[in-house]
């Protein structure tokens, strides 16, 4: 057996992850720090639309389109915060 046949045979690992019971506390503060972003991201998404509405009748609205994005883009990363860390890791 040459050492590429080896390689193509071997099992690979497949680790799942368990969280330990002394975590509850962190995982409750992660929790809440993701719910609080969420609550200031609708925030924010109702504050770009209240300022597009007044910018509107003066006829700068577009403006605000770059800020809606980067609102929306602070709420994609909060929900996928553990999906983009368990990429990394």
């Amino acid at each position: 057996m040459n050492a590429l046949t080896a390689i193509a045979t071997s099992v690979i690992p497949d680790p799942k992850p368990e969280v330990p019971k002394e975590a509850g506390g962190l995982l409750t503060v992660l929790n809440w720090a993701s719910g609080i972003g969420l609550v200031l991201g609708v925030l924010g998404i109702i504050i770009v639309g209240i300022t597009m509405v007044i910018k509107l009748r003066r006829g700068e609205g577009a403006e605000s389109l770059e800020k809606l994005g980067w609102v929306v883009l602070g709420c994609i990363i909060i929900t996928g915060a553990a999906g983009i860390v368990r990429a990394f890791v």
